[in-house]
């Protein structure tokens, strides 16, 4: 169930309550989820303009994981987007501190968890209360950019060109082009961005090119899938960050025949997953975590989820590095196949 604005006042509206928070501030730290996209990446630029424009002096945009897909380090410096790897020193630093684009410290970010914070600004739904003053979480939206838009539209800040540009980008591709479930939010701010953004600006983006990297993990991905029916599943041993794990399952979905995906990869000390959907008939987020909420973080959309598990709960016993890789396989695509209800054989393949 989503959450509204726990800090509502008679008569004002939620981009009310948000401003009078700044006005009362004069330092402000965004945390954006790890390995952020366009969309988190372009909600803490509008949420910086908002600040600003309102009398906070100091914005500090913070940021764990990576930034290794193409087009997040080609919207990063196409923006000119002023980052910092997170530390908790950072942090603290300053006198507020805000989400967007996600909402439990310890979920998905380099926050500690129990960690309260100011202002949550988020479209993810989530079952957990949320530890801050300001909650605005609106389920119903196919995007976090998609709220910033509205705010600044109902306050006396101008919309600026490079923040226009952003924010449609982010709309863009977190709804995949409007064919992953836009909403009428999503019609209605991109109608309003559209004469307001650098088109040229958009083109560049959309022209970011590829790592090497990412084409051998989505090589990998090709070579290690596994299917049953429409569902495929593809574990690809270890690799440096997780974006090209949502790449591989973007490109995966294309398949003729299949509708539900699954990427999985260890990065680091964890294992993280990557789920695509076409299907109209299952909630992809609930699917995951039922299969995955018991031995890790998991859970998103209808037709985009993801989740990051610990390695210890899946390899409980010392094994060579390749048996490692193995064993995690086939206890990922057993649950993930039990879960969308097709069966698996004993090495926890589609049969």
């Amino acid at each position: 169930m989503a959450n509204n604005v726990t800090l509502q006042t008679s008569g004002m509206s939620q981009v009310d309550v948000l401003l009078d928070c700044f006005h009362s501030a004069s330092s402000l730290t965004v945390v954006c989820h790890d390995d952020p996209d366009p969309d988190c990446l372009a909600g803490a630029m509008a949420l910086k303009l908002l600040a600003s424009e309102s009398g906070i002096d100091t914005v500090d945009i913070l940021y764990g994981g990576t930034i290794s897909h193409q087009q997040n380090r080609a919207f990063v410096n196409v923006f000119d987007i002023e980052l910092q790897q997170y530390s908790e020193e950072l942090r603290e630093a300053n006198e507020l501190v805000a989400f967007v684009d996600h909402s439990l410290p310890g979920n998905h970010n380099s926050v500690p968890a129990e960690t309260a914070v100011d202002i949550v600004i988020d479209h993810h739904p989530t079952d957990h209360p949320i530890p801050a003053e300001f909650v605005d979480i609106r389920e119903e939206y196919g995007a976090t950019a998609t709220i910033l838009t509205e705010y600044i539209r109902e306050s006396p800040i101008e919309m600026t060109t490079r923040i226009a540009s952003g924010l449609l980008f982010g709309i863009h591709r977190d709804c995949l082009d409007f064919i992953r479930q836009p909403t009428t939010h999503e019609y209605g701010a991109g109608e309003y961005l559209d004469p307001r953004a650098d088109i040229e600006m958009l083109r560049e983006l959309y022209g970011a090119s590829f790592t090497a990297a990412t084409v051998d993990v989505v090589g990998d991905a090709i070579q290690n899938r596994v299917k049953r029916n429409a569902c495929l599943v593809s574990c690809i041993g270890r690799t440096a960050g997780h974006d090209a794990l949502t790449q591989a399952a973007d490109y995966l979905l294309n398949i003729e025949g299949v509708s539900v995906v699954l990427v999985c990869g260890i990065v680091d000390d964890e294992v993280q997953l990557s789920a695509r959907s076409i299907r109209k008939d299952i909630d992809l987020g609930e699917r995951l975590r039922e299969a995955y909420g018991d031995i890790g973080q998991a859970g998103g959309h209808k037709t985009m989820a993801g989740g990051q598990l610990s390695l210890g709960r899946l390899n409980d016993v010392t094994h060579e590095e390749s048996e490692v890789v193995e064993m995690i396989n086939k206890r990922v695509r057993r649950r993930f196949f039990d879960v969308m209800g097709v069966a698996a054989d004993e090495n926890g393949a589609g049969v």
